[in-house]
């Protein structure tokens, strides 16, 4: 049984012209299954049933649901993360939905392949754009401590990437730590640019111009698709994009991180500690595919990053901004002073923040894409 938040409404799926969209793409095709669906999964499953220690098991199982602490620990995030149920006390305080702040945008579900299935997809098309035309791409990756979250939950972000830049952002689901641990999540998202690199045009986009971006956890992913792609012999994105520009596990090294998070609002160390456990059970967090900070970094793509001073992992942020540039590449960084990790994710409430980082982002794709 899905046990995920059903799919938010903000999004306003629409169907877009059969030219630009190809219809095949709008359906889980048959004997397939979308991987992205969060099920419930019985502790006890991963336990072989004449293990000598399951009559304890059982016993445990019998006393607790989820059984397992990770399963148990999870839920209540999942459940209460973006709140989208909760009656808001203060109704000035709820900020207006994606399709409300840009609402010059169509939007189309659609299921790309990955291994194991198909994952589901938002593609995002300014309407101003000639149906005939293939536009520049945008592979977007969500935020959610790689543990929650969905395309919908970005809906503001990649409706203004865009509208803004005049692309096809392709809106990636991928399944979630801890039911799916490294790499799985990060294959996700790198089978759907590896898709995108080949038939980019069954969505209106041009396969030769195609960028990675991601926000949080997503920026995570963002920043590691360029290694990804070197390991599969894939050709590198044309650029990277990051809010929230999160590349290392081993944040406890960083000031920034050691003062702000472990009385953090947005997240905290408690909850990094979880998420890093439940996303890297038995990866060295110095994996370069996991903390893009130890990657070799030579001929790495022109990146912008987007990270306010009172994130926690700005420290590490801007390391990994200057060891990009040591080694030849191009970086735009925006370190907007005092803006908390996620000043850029709800529309009109962190001002001029907010929108400078996306007018340079804009900038920064015009230049690059």
């Amino acid at each position: 049984m899905p046990i995920n938040p059903a799919p938010r409404t903000e999004a306003r799926d629409s169907t877009a012209p059969a030219t630009v969209v190809d219809p095949t793409l709008l359906e889980v095709p048959e004997g397939q299954h979308d991987v992205t669906v969060v099920q419930e999964i019985d502790g006890l499953s991963y336990i072989d049933p004449d293990d000598p220690a399951m009559p304890s098991y059982r016993v445990i199982a019998n006393n607790r649901q989820p059984v397992a602490l990770r399963d148990m620990m999870i839920l209540p995030v999942r459940t209460g993360y973006v709140g989208q149920d909760r009656v808001k006390p203060d109704p000035e305080l709820d900020p207006p939905s994606g399709a409300d702040a840009v609402p010059e945008v169509d939007v189309t579900t659609v299921y790309l392949p990955v291994r194991d299935g198909v994952a589901r997809c938002l593609v995002y098309r300014p309407q101003s754009k000639p149906a005939a035309t293939d536009l520049r791409v945008i592979l977007y990756a969500h935020g959610g401590g790689f543990t929650v979250g969905s395309a919908e939950d970005t809906d503001y972000i990649t409706r203004r990437l865009a509208f803004d830049s005049g692309a096809v952002v392709v809106s990636a689901n991928y399944r979630l730590a801890p039911e799916f641990p490294f790499p799985t999540p990060l294959d996700d998202v790198a089978d759907v640019y590896q898709w995108l690199l080949e038939d980019a045009a069954r969505i209106g986009g041009d396969t030769a111009r195609i960028a990675v971006a991601g926000d949080s956890a997503g920026s995570n992913f963002a920043a590691a698709l360029p290694i990804a792609a070197r390991a599969r012999g894939l050709a590198a994105p044309r650029a990277v994009l990051m809010f929230g520009a999160f590349v290392d596990f081993a944040q406890e090294r960083w000031t920034s991180f050691q003062q702000q998070a472990p009385r953090g609002i947005v997240y905290d160390s408690a909850f990094f500690g979880f998420i890093r456990g439940a996303y890297l059970p038995t990866t060295p967090w110095t994996e370069p595919a996991a903390s893009p900070i130890y990657a070799d970094l030579t001929e790495y793509p022109p990146t912008f990053i987007a990270t306010g001073t009172h994130d926690p992992v700005v420290d590490s942020a801007r390391e990994f901004a200057r060891l990009i540039t040591e080694r030849g590449g191009t970086v735009d960084g925006y370190w907007p002073e005092g803006m908390p990790h996620g000043f850029y994710f709800f529309p009109g409430v962190q001002q001029p923040e907010g929108d400078i980082s996306f007018e340079r982002a804009k900038a920064f794709l015009s230049a690059h894409l």
